[in-house]
């Protein structure tokens, strides 16, 4: 199971390299961090789990947003 997210985390990489479009580019991220987390609980380490979830997935996500609207692809 490891390994499938191992695969999906290189592709999602991959994906958001070559996306144009900032935004979908921050999407494919998070989708990037959610599958890094659960490559870290398969890895038993649910607290480093937890915080990249947290962080990754839920603050740099809304960062990163909340950056791209107040540029000029926001307006």
């Amino acid at each position: 199971m490891l390994e499938i997210f191992l695969i999906t985390l290189i592709i999602l990489a991959i994906v958001a390299l070559e996306i144009k479009d900032l935004l979908n580019a921050v999407i494919i991220l998070a989708g990037f961090s959610l599958a890094l987390a659960v490559s870290f609980y398969c890895l038993q380490a649910p607290d480093v789990a937890l915080a990249e979830a947290a962080v990754g997935t839920g603050v740099s996500t809304a960062l990163f947003v909340v950056a791209i609207y107040k540029t000029e692809r926001g307006r």
